[in-house]
């Protein structure tokens, strides 16, 4: 069999959590089965799709990094198709049309209430003679679903699901103003894409015992189903806003890396052994839908982080460099060429340090922010009168080295004299000299940050503490 899989989004807001997952799990079946993975935008509700929304779903996908086979097929050019279907089925007599109006409808539903059934349509127009039908009233068609037995779904991760047919009801297949009905419409694409595997979360298993009737009475072979647990929040509650269901572009906005992205989705519902960091090529030569589990899964913000903490270490510097500059522009920082090789250089040492691109974009924003520095109320506290002082003295030591001596071991070599020439400890200037360079009270090593960023800038920084023209910023807390 030659695995044809596809993922098919409503337009009708951003692309979720959820659905990059099913996405991914799509993908990852069509590239370990050597097969094709197709994108279908479902768009038949007009008046709730958007092209923001669609624009939103395609480039969470290119973001994400999961690319398709063939063009993009849009459900709602193909509607006449869906129509035909339905009317070639009602011909063949697997459908009819229901003449049934509003209030039909909702007496049956009364009764079925006040009876204690399933409120479904009775079958009133089932075997009616259509010349019975009123004058004026536009029918819709409706397949003829059975009426006794049971069927049985081989699904790929549920296992075998059973229902009673007369659970199932004479669904409608085409609405009476011409339109086709979500089901009818799947049906008719799966098949027509040749779509072998429909794999989607499990709150589609009921709707797929109306696709296998449609696809019994059109006579195809079903697709093989697999449906997918739903992702609950650490608590256990369905996922929320709060819990992380938000759009892909929303993770992409808070710092997150496309592939540590991939690689935490792969591991809400399938599993291999005890391995937690499987990266994309990994991913695709392990993946199988036996592995995916039966249990909804749990977003947990924190393995996120942490996964994307290692992502953040393995990722190039320029890469990080390019990705971080837009952020810092964003917040009015300019980033020119001094800036960018400034971030090149310090970027080894930065990037062990933070677990996301905001993180990062925060880390390294003392870099390339233009003078005089600000200087976060925490690390003020260093500059004091004696501090300030310490500081002028020991700009004026620094200065006698020359910019092509101007590096690590020579720099910490002069600190060093100068603390032991005043019997103080190196902590003594550390701080206040860190404060001086970057605004904060933590960094990466102060001597690593003098090189990074060169002998004029260090000592032009210096000046301004020693002579209090840093800016004091607000204190946040």
């Amino acid at each position: 069999m030659t695995v044809i899989s596809r993922f098919a989004p409503s337009p009708t807001g951003f692309l979720h959590i959820g659905g990059a997952r099913t996405a991914y799990f799509n993908w990852l079946f069509a590239r370990h089965s050597g097969g094709q993975f197709l994108l279908r935008i479902e768009d038949t509700d007009r008046q709730r799709s958007t092209a923001a929304a669609i624009d939103a779903i395609i480039n969470g996908l290119r973001w994400l990094g999961l690319d398709w086979d063939s063009d993009v097929v849009y459900q709602s050019a193909r509607i006449e198709r869906h129509a035909a279907v339905a009317r070639e089925l009602v011909a063949e007599g697997k459908a009819y049309r229901c003449y049934c109006s509003p209030e039909e409808l909702e007496d049956m539903r009364a009764r079925a209430r006040a009876e204690g059934r399933p409120l479904r349509y009775d079958g009133l127009w089932r075997d009616r003679d259509p010349s019975e039908a009123p004058a004026g009233v536009e029918p819709v068609i409706r397949i003829k679903a059975p009426l006794a037995g049971s069927m049985t779904i081989a699904d790929a991760v549920q296992g075998d699901v059973t229902t009673k047919n007369e659970q199932l009801d004479d669904f409608v297949l085409l609405r009476a103003d011409g339109n086709p009905t979500y089901m009818l419409s799947v049906v008719v694409d799966d098949h027509d894409m040749a779509i072998s595997h429909v794999i989607r979360g499990d709150d589609h298993l009921t709707n797929a015992f109306r696709q296998s009737v449609l696809y019994h009475a059109c006579g195809w072979e079903p697709p093989v189903f697999a449906h997918i647990p739903l992702i609950h929040g650490p608590d256990g509650a369905k996922l929320s806003k709060r819990h992380g269901a938000l759009g892909v572009e929303a993770y992409r906005d808070m710092g997150y890396l496309p592939e540590a992205l991939r690689n935490y989705l792969l591991r809400l519902g399938w599993s291999h052994g005890d391995d937690e960091v499987i990266d994309t090529d990994q991913a695709v030569a392990w993946f199988g839908l036996e592995a995916i589990g039966r249990s909804a899964a749990r977003f947990d913000f924190d393995k996120l982080n942490s996964l994307n903490g290692h992502y953040m270490r393995l990722a190039e510097d320029e890469r990080l460099a390019d990705l971080i500059a837009p952020r810092l522009e964003a917040r009015g920082i300019t980033v020119d060429d001094t800036g960018r090789r400034r971030l090149l250089a310090a970027m080894g040492e930065l990037k062990p340090r933070v677990r996301t691109l905001v993180d990062l974009a925060e880390s390294a924003a003392f870099l390339v922010r233009p003078l005089p520095l600000p200087i976060t109320p925490k690390a003020n506290k260093f500059l004091t009168e004696e501090a300030r002082g310490l500081l002028a003295t020991l700009g004026q030591a620094l200065a006698v080295i020359d910019a092509n001596a101007w590096q690590a071991e020579r720099l910490e070599q002069a600190v060093q004299d100068f603390v032991a020439a005043r019997d103080l400890r190196l902590k003594d200037i550390a701080q206040p000299l860190r404060a001086a360079l970057t605004g904060s009270p933590t960094s990466p090593g102060i001597f690593d940050v003098l090189v990074v960023l060169g002998r004029e800038e260090s000592l032009v920084r210096i000046e301004d503490a020693a002579r209090q023209r840093m800016v004091v910023l607000e204190d946040r807390q």
